[in-house]
């Protein structure tokens, strides 16, 4: 593993664990001054937009389990299953980091959306958002 390489994996897993951990500061804190951030269901185009929903998100996880971790000098690649406590049950999510000068200058998160329709039509938000 190269020392650039070596740096990917430290910011992506300080970025995962400290959002799934709820601590909005140090996942910001791994993120570029220029960000943007794309799901099926939402997108931003800065880290505050980002990370405004965590908390709520946070509130209806019950657990994550890790499948993969790939890195590269400047990319990076997480697959997990994300488990709530909705009717979505478990999601099986993939998510790609682009970094540049070792912070996170997007994330483009992949998963099926159709299960989360009815959840966001319930909360009053029918298409993605952005900023």
């Amino acid at each position: 593993m190269t020392s650039a390489t070596a740096r990917t994996r430290q910011t992506v897993q300080a970025y995962h664990q400290a959002r799934f951990g709820g601590d909005v500061a140090a996942a910001a804190a791994q993120l570029a001054g220029t960000f943007t951030f794309q799901s099926p269901l939402i997108r931003s185009d800065d880290a505050t937009g980002h990370l405004a929903g965590l908390p709520g998100f946070l509130q209806v996880v019950t657990g994550i389990d890790m499948i993969s971790e790939l890195y590269g000098e400047s990319e990076a690649t997480l697959v997990y299953d994300v488990h709530t406590a909705t009717p979505v049950g478990t999601q099986r999510t993939a998510e790609h980091f682009r970094l540049r000068d070792d912070r996170i200058e997007s994330i483009a998160l992949i998963f099926d959306a159709t299960r989360w329709h009815s959840i966001m039509a319930a909360a009053g938000q029918t298409e993605p958002a952005s900023d």
